[in-house]
């Protein structure tokens, strides 16, 4: 008996002490802050200068370590995107060089890359990213739906059922753009799960030039490059809810079409049904 009570004792002890350490553990990853966007909302949309915007961004900063293996050059020009001109965008495809082959002599070799072509990587494989910079940068083409975090009481016993597409989105920008508190220590970051990233502050004021006006803070850069990275994710996304608003719209009316035609049905039946009782009470 009085082993049973020392072991609930150092049970409850050690609970007690643990209870502490857990509260300072989730304290140390903050709940990233909404923004507003302008694809939010059921009509939103992608801001066409802020996509161009983020695409210079995640060009001259980002690309130097992630890729973005599932996005090729032409997209770029798709309409819902950033919309380059098609000269642009094989312009820009051409400062790029992309290994194909093999050739007449069976080697392969190295060209100009095409609108077709996928974005090259600076890295041969993820053990030659990882030699170079300490750990595996994740692959940015879908990484706004890929993260995700929850809202603490209430929101997260609704979160796996209801979460809004900027969940990523936001995510992204708090890390980048609000994270980066300990500037003794670059590898800090509150919105990291451990308080610990591999990356340090990737984004300085005046980094980057931009040519629209727009300010050269660090904050604006993480604003935009989050933007385009949601693009990347999911470049359909206009169209999706296009698609939605018609489907929507269809269905409210198709369900008021059903309605009238059941009233109509049933007011016929219950006349029918008065009169058949009427000449029942008759006889």
């Amino acid at each position: 008996m009085i082993r049973l009570k020392t072991l609930g004792l150092a049970a409850l002890l050690a609970a007690a002490l643990a209870l502490p350490a857990a509260a300072q553990h989730s304290h140390e990853t903050k709940i990233p802050e909404r923004q507003s966007w302008s694809f939010a909302g059921p009509f939103g949309t992608f801001d066409r200068a802020q996509l161009q915007r983020g695409f210079r961004v995640y060009r001259e900063v980002c690309s130097n370590c992630h890729g973005a293996k599932l996005m090729s050059f032409r997209n770029l020009a798709q309409p819902g995107g950033p919309e380059f001109s098609e000269a642009q965008v094989k312009a820009l495809a051409a400062e790029y060089k992309v290994q194909d082959g093999p050739g007449d002599d069976g080697k392969m070799f190295e060209r100009p890359a095409r609108p077709a072509d996928r974005f090259p990587s600076n890295y041969a494989n993820p053990e030659a990213a990882k030699a170079v910079l300490g750990a595996v940068p994740p692959d940015m083409s879908v990484l706004a739906k890929a993260r995700s975090y929850s809202r603490g009481f209430p929101l997260f016993l609704v979160d796996p059922f209801i979460q809004y597409q900027e969940h990523g989105v936001d995510y992204i920008y708090s890390l980048i753009a609000l994270g980066y508190s300990d500037e003794k220590n670059p590898n800090h970051n509150d919105y990291m799960p451990g308080g610990v990233i591999a990356m340090a502050n990737p984004l300085s004021d005046g980094q980057v030039e931009y040519t629209d006006g727009t300010p050269e803070t660090a904050k604006q850069y993480a604003k935009d490059v989050s933007a385009y990275m949601m693009w990347m994710a999911e470049p359909k996304l206009e169209e999706r809810k296009k698609t939605g608003f018609k489907v929507m719209a269809f269905l409210i009316l198709f369900a008021g079409l059903l309605y009238f035609t059941k009233k109509r049905i049933w007011a016929k039946a219950h006349e029918e049904e008065q009169s058949w009782a009427g000449n029942s009470a008759s006889k």
